[in-house]
């Protein structure tokens, strides 16, 4: 407990005692000096299991291991769209300053072609044009249709890459997924705690602001 306290009071101080013997760089403890040296060895210890490939930080495999399971933690909260890495989803993100010439009627909301913004429209006007053919739920996008049939047809079409469990469900895969990966893609704002559901932050977020 001592250690890590020095290590801690190191990294507040800046104080930098481990230093790279291939370059000038120095670093404020060992791990990290370790993680830096691999740039010079070229040394990569973390193996993917599906493939030949190895990298030399373990959230670089965890990414890569991604581009097997489909996993696509990091959503955009604009549009329908999903990134395997936090730095994907930046950079689609810097898309967003580009001009968007549809303007939603109904609120502020721009969009940048005409079928996003009559999706988008629908959230106001409650219009949902897609009819399931079993049972009278309906849906404003035709992909949601598809998802709900398999709630009767019970076909689950997404196999976990590491385990023999089915989902009916992409996303439902992907958040079953993380009990292999130990992904924590949901950051708190208010502290340092991540979480693998959306769903266990917004609980946690209430210990915060006390709802």
């Amino acid at each position: 407990a001592n250690s890590n306290l020095i290590i801690h009071q190191i990294m507040h101080t800046e104080e930098k005692l481990y230093q790279c013997r291939q370059c000038d760089k120095t670093f404020s403890c060992k791990q990290s000096l370790m993680k830096h040296q691999r740039a010079h060895t070229g040394e990569k210890p973390y193996q993917c299991s599906q493939c030949d490939k190895a990298f030399s930080q373990n959230y670089n495999l965890i990414i890569h291991q991604r581009t097997h399971t489909g996993e696509k933690p990091y959503q955009c909260r604009q549009y329908d769209k999903a990134f395997s890495g936090n730095s994907n989803l930046i950079s689609h993100q810097r898309t967003h300053i580009w001009k968007k010439p549809y303007q939603c009627s109904q609120c502020d909301k721009t969009l940048s072609n005409k079928q996003s913004l009559i999706i988008h429209q629908r959230t106001h006007t409650g219009e949902k044009p897609y009819q399931c053919s079993q049972c009278d739920k309906a849906f404003s996008q035709n992909t949601n249709v598809t998802s709900h049939l398999r709630t009767h047809t019970g076909e689950k079409p997404y196999q976990c890459s590491q385990c023999d469990k089915t989902f009916s469900h992409k996303q439902v895969l992907i958040r079953h997924q993380r009990t292999h990966t130990g992904d924590k893609p949901y950051q708190c704002s208010l502290c340092d705690k991540a979480f693998s559901h959306k769903r266990i932050l917004i609980d946690h977020q209430k210990t915060h602001t006390g709802e």
